[in-house]
């Protein structure tokens, strides 16, 4: 059986069940703390999410919402598209293997979904882009929250909106699959600069907006992100912020921050 191990486990979430478990617990509780956040969370459904990538104990709250949000509805597939940190390659690398590994347990990868992928938009598969934590830092969250679901995991490098948006939209046309876009904001600003440049971000993304994101937005995973736009618009979707912050609201240090946002899109 072929399996994607794990890479990044212990570093950018915890090695052991029960801390995870514990982890998400913490989240939860401070999420529960918020009455009226929680009852508008409570309210919404949505087929496909941006979500963030970054350490948990900086972004996973961010990220947690999103997967409680999911955990509601009964898709059968989860695709997850991340950017590349690790290594350039040309276009989008898709993992075709049998079995994703988490802390959690094994999550079964959709395998005929990413043969229909590989035969439709010819992905081919590059071992090396799949240790990647952008997708990999999803798959405990959604192992938790979704334990039975099957997954699919795709990276991309060097390659362009056009090419990836395709793609989301053959998955979303699937009405039983949800997509995944990881990215996280800005990068190394202080805070109030982060801000700036995130707040354009954040517009972009709630008014479906393809101009304006390229008006200051910095996203490592733009190319997702300007992906699920153009599906957004073409589709009349609707786009909800689910939460915003940076790395000082867990370090304290404001003067060099990571932005982090979570966001649904609705039919």
């Amino acid at each position: 059986m072929k399996n994607r191990m794990m890479s990044v486990a212990g570093s950018f979430y915890p090695a052991k069940a029960d801390d995870i478990e514990k982890m998400i617990e913490r989240f939860n509780a401070i999420l529960e703390s918020h009455h009226d956040a929680l009852q508008h969370y409570n309210t919404l459904h949505g087929n496909a999410f941006i979500v963030p990538h970054a350490g948990w104990v900086y972004s996973g709250f961010t990220a947690n919402i999103a997967y409680r949000i999911l955990s509601t509805q009964n898709f059968k597939t989860v695709v997850v598209i991340g950017p590349s940190h690790r290594v350039g390659f040309e276009g989008v690398s898709i993992a075709d293997l049998e079995r994703y590994q988490t802390p959690l347990g094994e999550l079964a990868i959709d395998t005929l979904l990413v043969k229909e992928l590989v035969e439709r938009f010819t992905i081919p598969y590059f071992p090396d882009a799949h240790h990647e934590h952008s997708t990999e830092v999803q798959m405990p969250l959604i192992k938790h929250y979704c334990s039975d679901v099957n997954i699919v995991e795709l990276v991309y490098s060097n390659t362009q909106p056009e090419s990836v948006e395709p793609i989301i939209s053959f998955c979303l046309n699937r009405r039983d699959t949800a997509v995944i876009i990881s990215t996280d904001l800005s990068h190394y600003y202080s805070q109030s600069e982060a801000k700036r440049h995130d707040a354009i971000c954040l517009d972009a993304i709630q008014t479906i907006n393809l101009s304006e994101i390229h008006q200051g937005c910095e996203a490592c995973g733009m190319i997702g992100v300007e992906a699920m736009l153009m599906v957004a618009k073409s589709n009349h979707l609707q786009s909800t912020i689910l939460d915003y912050r940076t790395s000082a609201d867990a370090s304290g240090d404001t003067s060099r921050v990571v932005g982090y946002v979570s966001a649904l899109f609705s039919f």
